[in-house]
C-alpha cells in the first residue's frame, strides 16, 4: 500500500508540475511559425512521433509541407523534409543553425563538451582541425590502408569458418565487430573487439550500453525542467557507462605515457600517439587535455562503428531482396578484379556499380535518419516563416531520400539511377545527405567510404548468400 501511495503521489506531482510549468512559461513567438499539426496541451505533438519518428514526420510533411513546426513537449521543433530546404538549412543559414540540441543523456560525464556537441567556437574549431588534419587527412588514411585491408581479411576468414560449419551470420554484428577492430587498432593500437580480453569485453559492454541508453526516448529532452530529477534515470545510468568507458581510456593513456618514457621508444602512427605528440610540441592552439582526448575517442568510436555496420547490413538486405541487382554487382566485381578476391580501396574507382549500390543504400537507409538535431542561435527567416531562436531543427534525410519530386520510383532499390548522375555523398546538391552537410558534416566521411565499399564488395565477390530459413535477410547463411 505504501508503494502505491508513493507512486500515486509521484504521478500527481509530475502531472501538476508539467501543467504549472506549461502555463508559467507560455509566451508568444515573434513572427510566423511554419505550418504543422495542432499540438495537444502540455505534451504537444509527442504522440504523433510513433516508434519510427522519421517515418511519422515524413507522413506529416506530406500534409503540412517540407518545412513544418511541431511542439514536442516544451520544445519548438522545425522539421525540414526537402533537398531545397535542406540546402537552406545546412548551407545558406548554416552559421545560425549549426549549434546542437543536446540530449540529456549526453550531458553525463560532461560528454556534451565533446566535438560533436559543442557550439561553434574556438574549441570546436580546434577539435575539427585536429580531426581533418591528423586523423582523417588523406595522407593519414593512406598510411592505414593495409591495416583496414587486414581487418576485412579477418572478417572474410570468420565468415569462411561459418561456411564450413553451416552457421548463419548476423551481418550487422559482424560488420560492427570489424569496424570496432579497425577503429581501435588505428586509434589505440589494440583490438577492442576481442571477446577473450577482459578490457575489450568491458569496453564493448559499456559502449553498447551507452548507445542503448542514449537511444531511449527521454522525458527530460522534451521537458528540460525535469533534468534535475532525471525521472527515468537515463542520465544516471549513462553516467555509469560513460565512467567505465572513460576509465578504460584513462588506463590506455597512462600506459602509453609510461611507454613513451622508456628509452628507445619509437612513436607510432596511431591517433593516441599523434595527439600526445601534438601536446609535446607546445603548439598551444592544438593541445588537447586528457578529458578532451577521452571524449574525442568516444565520439570516434560511436560515429564510426554503428553507422558503418548499419549501412552494410542495409546494403546486404537490399541486395538479397533484389537478386538481379546482386548478380549485376557480382559480375562487375568479377570482371574487374577477378573471382573470389578481396576488393581493395584502390579498386573502388573502377567499380561504378558498387559505388551506385552504396549510394542507393544511403538514399533509402541513411544511418541517422533525422541527422543530429541542430538549434537556432537566432531567429531565421526561411520561406517567409520564422525559425525562432532556441528552436530545435530536424533534417529528415530519410524523407529527402524518398521524395517523389526528386527521385523516380523513390521506394524502389535502383542503383542504376546513380550511374548517370552527379549526385553522391560528396556533392553539394543535398538530395543525398547521410553524413549531414555544412560546417557540421561528419568528419569521418572519408574513412567511411574507404571501409564500406571494400567490405561490401568483398562479401559479395567471395560468398554466395541465402536467408536463414526464409526468416529475413538480417541473418544470412554464406556459401562458397
Amino acid at each position: 500500500m505504501d508503494l502505491l501511495i508513493i507512486c500515486f503521489l509521484c504521478a500527481f506531482t509530475f502531472i501538476s508540475a508539467l501543467h504549472f510549468f506549461a502555463i508559467s512559461t507560455k509566451k508568444s513567438t515573434s513572427g510566423k511559425l511554419p505550418p504543422g499539426p495542432f499540438p495537444l496541451p502540455i505534451i504537444g505533438n509527442l504522440l504523433q512521433l510513433g516508434n519510427e519518428p522519421h517515418k511519422s514526420l515524413a507522413k506529416l510533411a506530406n500534409i503540412h509541407g517540407p518545412i513544418m513546426s511541431l511542439k514536442l513537449g516544451q520544445i519548438t521543433t522545425i522539421v525540414i523534409s526537402s533537398a531545397t530546404l535542406a540546402k537552406e538549412t545546412l548551407q545558406t543559414h548554416d552559421l545560425n543553425l549549426s549549434d546542437r540540441t543536446v540530449p540529456d543523456a549526453i550531458r553525463a560525464q560532461d560528454h556534451h563538451l565533446s566535438m560533436e556537441w559543442l557550439p561553434l567556437g574556438a574549441e570546436w574549431r580546434n577539435l575539427r582541425k585536429i580531426c581533418s588534419s591528423y586523423i582523417f587527412a588523406i595522407q593519414k588514411l593512406d598510411l592505414n590502408r593495409d591495416l583496414r585491408r587486414q581487418k576485412i581479411e579477418q572478417l572474410i576468414g570468420d565468415i569462411q569458418e561459418c561456411c564450413r560449419e553451416g552457421k548463419a551470420v548476423s551481418i550487422g554484428e559482424a560488420a560492427f565487430g570489424t569496424m570496432l577492430n579497425t577503429l581501435s587498432s588505428s586509434i589505440v593500437s589494440l583490438d577492442l573487439s576481442d571477446s577473450s580480453s577482459d578490457r575489450a569485453r568491458e569496453f564493448k559492454e559499456a559502449f553498447q550500453s551507452i548507445l542503448h541508453e542514449a537511444g531511449k526516448p527521454n522525458l527530460s529532452d522534451f521537458f528540460p525542467f525535469l533534468r534535475k530529477i532525471d525521472p527515468q534515470g537515463i542520465r544516471r545510468r549513462t553516467s555509469i557507462h560513460f565512467g567505465k568507458l572513460l576509465g578504460i581510456f584513462d588506463g590506455m593513456i597512462d600506459e602509453r605515457i609510461e611507454l613513451r618514457k622508456q628509452k628507445g621508444y619509437i612513436t607510432g602512427d596511431d591517433v593516441l600517439d599523434i595527439l600526445l605528440n601534438l601536446n609535446d610540441e607546445a603548439n598551444t592552439s592544438e593541445i588537447l587535455d586528457r578529458e578532451s582526448i577521452k571524449h574525442l575517442f568516444t565520439v570516434l568510436f560511436v560515429a564510426g562503428s554503428g553507422t558503418t555496420s548499419s549501412t552494410l547490413e542495409s546494403a546486404m538486405t537490399e541486395l538479397i531482396r533484389n537478386p538481379k541487382t546482386l548478380l549485376k554487382l557480382r559480375t562487375e566485381i568479377e570482371q574487374t578484379i577477378g573471382k573470389r578476391r578481396v576488393v581493395d580501396e584502390s579498386d573502388i574507382s573502377r567499380l561504378p556499380y558498387l559505388q551506385a549500390v552504396v549510394n542507393e543504400t544511403f538514399r533509402l537507409h541513411p544511418p541517422v535518419p533525422l541527422l543530429i538535431p541542430r538549434k537556432a542561435k537566432s531567429d531565421v527567416d526561411m520561406c517567409g516563416f520564422i525559425i525562432p531562436k532556441g528552436a530545435q531543427i530536424m533534417v529528415n534525410a530519410w524523407a529527402i531520400g524518398r521524395d517523389g519530386n526528386t527521385w523516380k520510383h523513390p521506394n524502389s532499390f535502383m542503383p542504376e539511377r546513380f550511374l548517370e548522375s552527379d549526385i553522391d555523398v560528396w556533392s553539394r546538391s543535398f538530395e543525398l545527405i547521410p553524413f549531414g552537410g555544412g560546417r557540421r558534416i561528419c568528419p569521418g566521411l572519408p574513412l567511411a567510404t574507404r571501409v564500406l565499399h571494400p567490405m561490401l564488395g568483398s562479401l559479395i565477390n567471395i560468398f554466395g548468400w541465402k536467408t536463414e530459413y526464409g526468416s529475413g535477410p538480417v541473418r544470412v547463411i554464406p556459401t562458397q
